[in-house]
């Protein structure tokens, strides 16, 4: 049997993506010893925010949109008790332990996270990351305001990274994570893990935090928690992948409450055919969505894009195979700029018919002519505007199409298939202000801790360009509370 290797640190941070390189230097700034486990190796260190273009729903660096606070209250949970929602009122200490495990956000977690967003940008500037503005995928403007940290989520991993590892942060790169380490009083005392090889490595230490995504690499739990859709589902970007879930799974195994909704994910419509980070395509409400059997299923253009894309993206998830196919006629190369709408490296396929481009893609292309010919009928005068929500709606057309409602009569069609990606997992471990996991009797469960992902918040819908800021705010104060626990518990030691 081969031996067992043990080391030892104050912090273990599992995941080293925006959330867990904060809480890593975090700790490392309060004098902590630090270990960083990470699936990846180092090349693909990251996770998501490797590849993420790191956008913030934020007016500037020192105030968040307006709707940001809002957004999250009205997601943050179904159906709660009036009581239990009554009870939310008193101070958190005297919430009854049931409340304090319910699967919603915490109205004083909404408040430390939205509070807790300004001083996070300053700090992350203060460690070398860079902060701009940011491109857009839509012709029409934006609806709430966004900042991006300039270079992307790659800058975040580089110049963390590289500031961790100035202040001796060691880094395990090719080691998954695999359960926590308990004391005999029941508190986290370390991690098991495994390397590369096989063999185990024990890392001891006063607390862990659990910063390691969430499950959308695991197609078992994808499927398990999301249902047969799940099978069609793909991460948006390589990052993706390493995130098996093992973090949640863990810490509920270990009687971790959870929060976040089990059920949902962040959906972005990309072109199956594209290996590109994030081959978003966008271009679909200047043309209608068709399945399989080449039927429309969705208005295609309910108002802006930023705001609807997510419902039609779900929508195209529940679809034959869960896949659509977006048509547009040559009257699109007229739209200036409209290829922004595309992040896809794949031109769309091009034919002279409807009926040939479903033979190259796979829908039925005559059930589609008919549908664009019904389509076309339900067209009415006006004036088509791309760059404005026009107004130019369907008349007695099941679905409707609300806004660029033109008909699709010039050839060459194009045409592009999107699925549905799952960018992240909502399903996560609940916690409170310090970023402790809370336990399923309602109790911050001793050296514990969860950042970014692996924390469940959202529900139903996605406020955009908040998670890399969920994060930086939640690593940022697990790093520092785990760290100062650890202090204390040398401290009382002498």
């Amino acid at each position: 049997m081969a031996n067992t290797e043990h080391q030892d640190f104050d912090v273990v941070v599992v995941g080293c993506g925006v959330a867990g390189l904060s809480a890593a230097v975090a700790a490392a700034d309060a004098g902590a010893r630090v270990a960083v486990v990470e699936r990846s190796t180092y090349e693909e260190r990251g996770g998501n925010t490797r590849y993420t273009a790191a956008s913030m729903r934020m007016k500037s660096e020192n105030e968040v949109s307006d709707d940001f606070e809002s957004f999250l209250v009205r997601y943050s949970g179904y159906h709660i008790q009036p009581d239990f929602v009554a009870a939310t009122a008193l101070d958190y200490e005297n919430w009854p332990s049931n409340v304090r495990t319910l699967p919603f956000t915490d109205p004083e977690l909404i408040s430390f996270f939205v509070d807790s967003v300004p001083p996070a940008v300053a700090w992350l500037k203060q460690h070398g990351v860079k902060f701009g503005g940011i491109g857009f995928y839509g012709l029409t403007p934006r609806p709430t305001p966004r900042i991006a940290v300039s270079g992307g989520g790659l800058q975040i991993i580089e110049a963390m990274t590289a500031y961790a590892e100035q202040k001796g942060v060691r880094f395990f790169y090719e080691l998954t994570a695999q359960d926590l380490l308990l004391s005999e009083d029941g508190s986290v005392a370390g991690l098991k893990a495994t390397q590369k090889n096989s063999q185990p490595l024990m890392l001891h230490g006063g607390a862990v935090v659990l910063a390691c995504g969430g499950f959308e690499g695991n197609t078992e739990m994808v499927i398990r928690y999301l249902g047969s859709k799940g099978r069609y589902l793909r991460p948006v970007a390589r990052g993706g992948y390493y995130n098996k879930g093992e973090g949640i799974a863990m810490a509920l195994r270990a009687g971790a409450a959870p929060a976040g909704d089990y059920a949902g994910y962040h959906a972005q419509p990309i072109d199956p055919r594209s290996s590109a980070t994030e081959a978003i395509v966008m271009a679909f409400p200047y043309g209608v969505l068709v399945n399989r059997d080449g039927q429309r299923f969705v208005d295609e253009a309910p108002g802006s894009i930023d705001a609807h894309y997510e419902e039609t993206t779900l929508t195209i998830a529940e679809q034959k195979q869960g896949i659509a196919f977006c048509i547009l006629d040559d009257k699109i190369n007229r739209i200036e700029n409209w290829k922004r709408c595309v992040r896809s490296d794949r031109p769309p396929e091009t034919a002279p018919d409807v009926v040939t481009l479903g033979k190259k893609l796979g829908f039925d292309g005559a059930a589609a002519s008919r549908t664009i010919a019904a389509f076309n009928q339900a067209c009415r005068p006006g004036n088509f505007d791309p760059k404005i929500l026009d107004g130019l709606a369907t008349e007695n057309l099941t679905p409707r199409k609300s806004n660029y409602a033109v008909p699709l009569d010039t050839p060459p069609f194009h045409a592009y298939p999107m699925i549905s990606s799952n960018t992240f997992t909502f399903g996560g471990l609940k916690v409170n202000t310090n970023a402790q996991v809370v336990s399923q009797s309602g109790d911050a469960m001793p050296g514990l801790y969860a950042a970014g992902e692996t924390v469940g918040i959202y529900y139903g819908r996605y406020p955009g360009a908040t998670s890399v800021l969920r994060g930086a705010v939640f690593g940022r104060r697990a790093g520092e509370h785990a760290a100062q626990r650890c202090a204390s518990a040398r401290a009382r030691a002498g």
